[in-house]
This record gives C-alpha cells, structure tokens and sequence, in this order.
C-alpha cells in the first residue's frame, strides 16, 4: 500500500425499511440516547478517525437528513440516493470522484449498523490494507442452516462453509466502481462483495464481533439499544 492511500467511507442511506412498520424509514428512528440510528452510526465511523471523507446517500425528498445536525459535520458529503443499494453506491464513488484515486481504499457500512466498532474497522483495514482485493466483516454461523424450497427442506448446509456478511466490506475504489457499473440491474448483487466476486475476484473474510448488528425488524431496536448500552458500559470499566 502507497502512503498516499485515502480511506473513504461510503454509507447507503436511501431505504425505506419496509420491515420495520415504522412512521420514518428505520435509519431516522430514535435509538437510546435519542439520537437516530443513522447518527449513531456516522458517529461511530467519524470516531474512527481513518476516513478522509464518508459520503451519505440520501434519497431525493428526504425530510429527515437536514435537520441532522451531524449532517453539517465537515467529514460528511452528502450524494443522492438512488433506487437499489448498488445505485446510492454508485452516486456515492462519483461523488468522490475527482478526489479519489483508484487504488484508494473504501469501506461501505450499512446506515442501519450503528454497533459498529472502531476496533472492527481497525481490525479490517489492518488484515486487508495490502491485500490485493480486500473484502468483508463477517460473523460465523452457529445455527443448523436448511436449503429450502418453498417451506420444504431440500438439504441441511454445512456451516463450517457458511459465514454471515456484515460491513464495513472494504475494497478498492477503481476495482469497487467497475464492479458495481458492471453488475447494474442484477438482483443477484445484495452487497460489493458479490459485485467483486461476478468479476473473477475473491474478496476476504475478517472476523468481527456479533454485536454488530443491522436493525431489519421492531425487535432489532431494542438489540440495538442494548448492545449499545453494553459497549459504553466497558468503556466505563475500562
């Protein structure tokens, strides 16, 4: 890696969290403190103190962002927001276009992941910053998975195979916008990584805490709540 080399943070924010049954789309809900989710999590990534700039992508006509006071932070650039995941992803690498090199690193974290550690980041870029691809936060399964078909089971997955994917996922910007441009439509592209891997690349997987979860679901809140509780506890302690 080039000492010159940047890390940006990019964060997809233009969901509107179906599942959650909520009045506002889930990263605007109140969580702990009551702060929204996504300040929770900008907050977090700011208190990294690695990226050089973290863009957010917001949907067109959202009423929420503004009056974020975290929204006028000098590290944040605000992109639009597009229709798929990969789209805000997209608008967000062109957003940065003229100050990113390609062999820039960036690590895409979900607006809805406001457990996220600075030590996990730490940990990702540390394994991954000379890799020649990069790749994801992941957390190993422990449940017994099925294949199904319909609400049929077609067979039982091996787990020691199986990883669940998380984010930070940390690839080059060059490598990362090719991939995404490429891979436009497909609905089989749920997150970069599998971007990267329709183009012959096989990103690498990094350990991370369980704690780092994304609020999907109601029940997620609370989780949340209490995971975040539970952090600020042991920096207490220590």
């Amino acid at each position: 890696m080039t000492t010159n080399t940047k890390f940006w943070g990019i964060v997809p924010a233009a969901g509107v969290g179906k599942r959650m049954n909520a009045h506002c789309p889930k990263q605007y809900l109140s969580l702990n403190d009551k702060q929204t989710v996504l300040e929770h999590t900008l907050t977090r990534l700011i208190e990294a103190a690695i990226f050089e700039k973290i863009v957010v992508a917001i949907s067109d006509g959202d009423a929420y962002w503004d009056n974020l006071p975290i929204s006028k932070h000098a590290k944040i650039i605000r992109a639009e927001g597009g229709k798929e995941r990969a789209d805000s992803v997209l608008n967000a690498l062109a957003a940065i276009e003229m100050q990113a090199n390609s062999h820039d690193w960036v690590l895409v974290h979900d607006a809805a992941r406001p457990c996220i550690t600075s030590h996990d980041i730490e940990k990702l870029i540390f394994e991954l910053r000379d890799d020649a691809v990069g790749g994801i936060l992941t957390v190993s399964s422990h449940d017994t998975l099925k294949d199904v078909n319909g609400k049929q089971i077609v067979s039982t997955l091996n787990r020691n195979r199986i990883w669940r994917a998380l984010t930070p996922q940390m690839f080059r910007y060059g490598e990362l916008k090719i991939a995404l441009e490429l891979t436009q439509g497909n609905e089989g592209i749920t997150d970069e990584a599998s971007a990267l891997e329709t183009q012959g690349f096989s990103p690498k997987i990094v350990e991370g805490r369980t704690d780092n979860i994304k609020i999907t679901r109601p029940e997620d809140l609370a989780l949340a709540q209490f995971y975040l509780e539970q952090q600020r506890l042991k920096l207490v302690e220590k």
